[in-house]
């Protein structure tokens, strides 16, 4: 009787790799990263980066982070002899150079952010076809967004199957 028993666990254990087996794979992807990594997002974001105002921006955060990054330097070297009042109009002479420079790169990073956006939406149809076309070739069972997943292992993303599906795909 004992044996038995033993015997049926055995079979039972080792017919549950093949009962998940046969409802599909698990997968994790994370869309927004395998949309930007694309090539049309990369042209698409190097037009962005081409672009007059981002240039400019781009050219006033550069010229500001040297400023700043200059100021600091001084403030390091010189902060020992300064007065309490040079100090503090140091101090303050910082933080307005670095409220320019934060609002300079918030510009450039809204830029980028709704360049993003748009191909985001643009290439939601594209992206549910390879992830439908994914799913079935790849008998995936279940698949997750990797925002929401609080562990996977490297193995379990199609990420950059999804950016190679469209990078393959003919541009429009």
């Amino acid at each position: 009787m004992f044996n038995l028993l033993k015997v049926c666990v055995v079979a039972v254990a080792l017919s549950l790799p093949s009962l998940a087996w046969a409802q599909g794979k698990i997968a994790v992807v994370n869309l927004q990263e395998a949309i930007m990594q694309s090539d049309v997002a990369q042209k698409r974001l190097g037009e962005v980066r081409n672009g007059e105002d981002y240039k400019s921006d781009k050219a006033e955060f550069d010229r500001l982070k040297g400023e700043f990054d200059e100021l600091v330097k001084e403030f390091q070297k010189d902060a020992a002899a300064m007065s309490q009042e040079q100090q503090v109009a140091a101090r303050q002479k910082l933080a307005s150079k670095q409220a320019d420079l934060e609002h300079v790169t918030g510009k450039l990073q809204q830029a980028e952010q709704l360049a993003g956006q748009t191909l985001l939406q643009e290439m939601s149809p594209k992206v549910q076809d390879v992830l439908r076309d994914l799913i079935a070739t790849e008998g995936i069972g279940l698949l997750l967004q990797r925002a929401s997943v609080i562990h996977a292992d490297a193995g379990y993303s199609i990420t950059a199957k999804v950016t190679d599906k469209l990078n393959q795909m003919p541009a429009e």
